[in-house]
């Protein structure tokens, strides 16, 4: 199944999309990880399609997304904005969320703050954002302004002579097959004068300033009334710990979690099994 190419003109920013399915179908808005973009849902949403029409944003600042100003931070609670503005473009007044790693942060927590805007909470590695301690708040503020201050001074943009030197290097930065990293490389380029770059904005790799609190993201967490399945990865994934996300999926009302050998990006990877859980096709 191909997907349609779609731009959304927003007041703050024009964001990218894929678009699998029938438009008459209700919607599914997929919400890619960091530093991935829409391209990373090309061997799931195919197969979510028969079911919803399945709209994949590039989040600001990744793929072929527009770039904050100069200058300006990347707040994660700022693509709440763009989501909001992407269901009133769409006129969606209620909506199923689909999010992987940073995207399923967002999907998580925008479902907890409006309820009665998400009908079925579809969850890949991720419920709720990372935290911090109550110790290592002040140094993680103190580590993003020092960063974000010498942001200038960076060395420029490594450039990739091939496109396969970039597939390369993002199969060794997240452990990915050639395929699945093809999917996202393929749209997170920009052709340069002797190869390519990523497309990204650097700026996505500074330290957030400040992080919530473990007690803080659990309570967030019970206000969402979406059925909710969560997808994770077996072994778990380092910053996934098993007891952190047991304790927070106990905090979600109507929630089903599925277990899946492989790894971050199992939706890539492993899509037909990805696509069953969600589906409630599978057994825990």
């Amino acid at each position: 199944m191909r997907a349609e190419e779609l731009r959304i003109a927003l007041p703050m920013a024009t964001l990218a999309a894929k678009r699998w399915g029938d438009e008459g179908s209700p919607p599914l808005l997929a919400l890619h990880g960091w530093l991935d973009n829409a391209g990373s849902f090309d061997q799931l949403a195919p197969l979510l399609a028969e079911r919803w029409q399945v709209v994949a944003l590039d989040l600001r600042g990744h793929g072929h997304s527009s770039h904050i100003a100069p200058g300006a931070w990347y707040h994660y609670v700022d693509y709440f904005d763009d989501i909001g503005a992407v269901l009133g473009h769409f006129g969606w007044t209620r909506v199923d969320l689909l999010g992987h790693s940073l995207g399923g942060t967002l999907a998580s927590l925008f479902a907890a703050a409006y309820p009665e805007r998400v009908g079925e909470l579809l969850l890949v590695e991720a419920l709720g954002p990372l935290t911090t301690t109550l110790e290592d708040a002040l140094p993680q503020l103190r580590r993003a302004l020092d960063q974000h201050a010498a942001f200038a001074a960076r060395r420029p943009l490594r450039v990739f002579a091939t496109l396969d030197e970039a597939v390369a290097a993002r199969m060794l930065a997240n452990d990915l097959s050639d395929a699945a990293a093809r999917a996202i490389v393929a749209r997170g380029v920009l052709a340069v004068e002797g190869g390519w770059v990523w497309s990204s904005d650097p700026r996505l790799t500074l330290a957030s300033p400040q992080r919530y609190g473990e007690e803080q993201v659990r309570a967030m967490l019970s206000g969402i009334r979406a059925r909710t399945r969560l997808v994770l990865a077996d072994p778990p994934t380092s910053y996934l710990p098993a007891a952190m996300m047991d304790a927070r999926a106990a905090c979600v009302a109507d929630i089903r979690v599925t277990r899946i050998a492989g790894h971050h990006h199992l939706h890539l990877e492993n899509a037909a099994a990805v696509a069953d859980a969600l589906l409630g096709k599978a057994s825990d």
